[in-house]
């Protein structure tokens, strides 16, 4: 069997072979196919359903993440939104993680005002109080690891065991975008969907938003493709072209994200305006809480090598203050009930020198406090 980085490199190498011996793929774009005869088709009709280019690129993810098959889409919020819209309807329950993306959670409250589609958290910890808070109309288990952004990890093939077990039927999906299939490959855990925020790792440099399903088997792949074909959300060629190229390095860019983070993990406890670090071991993402004497603005400001910017999986270094970016949306209770306040800061650690980056992060804390008299 190929290796996983001997599949990102050449998996759609030599796909042109036929015309014109290209090496990588070329891009198609094309809206419209000709078809050879009434009732005959090539395997493309319109962009809505299948383009050549999307076709390498789902194969390549189904291959990365070990399912039947993937579905490109245009935004990690429409991949979350294929896979409630396809396999939730009114009057259905789901249970989700408690620590996730918060535009998640605006997802969900959405979802659950306009279309009763209802949902509970869960702390990630304690299988069995899972277990007793599925319903009869429970469909979907929503899971993050790690969480965002406090970095808890969830046994996953415990959970879809355990969940399985008692309600074969329920479907277990996990959101895989910190760890990519690099580090986690969910469906090998028994969960039946992985949604990815593409525009993240696996795009990986800023300049493709992008979302991807994988389901775990033909029949779920199916009812998501049916559903697909009729909403639209479907990626556009150029950006499924650059996301093809940049799979080619996500074992490398992920090995040399998880190399500098795990440098400054080492180092930044060592500043004593760091009060408590978050990582979960593996991959490119951190945070950890000023002390409450440092002034976030301040240090926002005084960054000169990271940049201030709310997305994450770049190979440039961004910081983001969850409380009033990505997580604002959530009620204040529920935001400090999870640890996320006005000091959490959140890094998605990029591969510039590990070194310059733990000088930058020290002096911008250091000017951010108050000067001794």
């Amino acid at each position: 069997m190929t290796k996983l980085v001997t599949q990102l490199i050449q998996g759609t190498n030599g796909t042109d072979d036929r015309n014109t011996g290209a090496v990588v793929p070329p891009l198609y774009f094309a809206t419209a196919f000709r078809h050879p005869g009434l009732g005959a088709s090539t395997g493309y009709d319109y962009a809505r359903l299948e383009t050549p280019t999307r076709a390498l690129l789902e194969k390549q993810l189904n291959l990365l993440e070990g399912g039947a098959a993937a579905l490109a889409v245009s935004s990690g919020m429409a991949a979350i939104d294929l896979v409630f819209s396809t396999f939730t309807q009114t009057g259905d329950h789901f249970i989700a993680s408690d620590d996730l993306y918060g535009g998640s959670f605006r997802y969900f409250d959405r979802r659950q005002a306009q279309y009763h589609v209802n949902y509970d958290t869960w702390d990630g910890r304690d299988i069995a109080q899972l277990i007793q808070a599925l319903r009869p109309e429970t469909k979907l288990i929503w899971l993050e690891s790690p969480s965002n952004p406090t970095m808890k990890l969830i046994d996953l093939e415990a959970v879809a065991t355990a969940v399985h077990a008692v309600r074969p039927n329920i479907l277990v999906a996990v959101d895989n975008t910190f760890l990519t299939p690099i580090y986690q490959r969910p469906l090998t855990l028994g969960a039946d969907l992985v949604v990815h925020s593409a525009t993240k790792y696996l795009g990986g440099h800023n300049d493709i938003l992008a979302g991807a399903v994988v389901a775990r088997t033909a029949a779920l792949a199916e009812a998501l493709q049916a559903q697909l074909t009729t909403t639209g959300q479907t990626l556009d060629p150029f950006s499924a072209w650059l996301l093809l190229r940049s799979l080619k390095t996500l074992k490398v860019r992920m090995a040399a994200h998880t190399e500098n983070a795990q440098f400054l993990v080492a180092h930044l406890p060592h500043l004593t305006a760091i009060t408590k670090l978050l990582y979960a071991g593996v991959g490119g993402m951190i945070s950890f809480y000023l002390a409450p004497e440092v002034a976030v603005d301040a240090f926002l400001r005084g960054l000169k090598v990271c940049s201030f910017a709310e997305s994450l999986g770049s190979v440039e270094t961004l910081v983001t203050v969850p409380d009033v970016q990505t997580h604002h949306d959530m009620p204040e209770a529920q935001r400090r009930a999870l640890g996320i306040t006005p000091q959490l800061i959140r890094v998605s650690v990029g591969l510039e020198d590990a070194e310059d980056l733990l000088a930058d992060l020290t002096q911008a804390i250091a000017g951010a406090q108050p000067k001794e008299d």
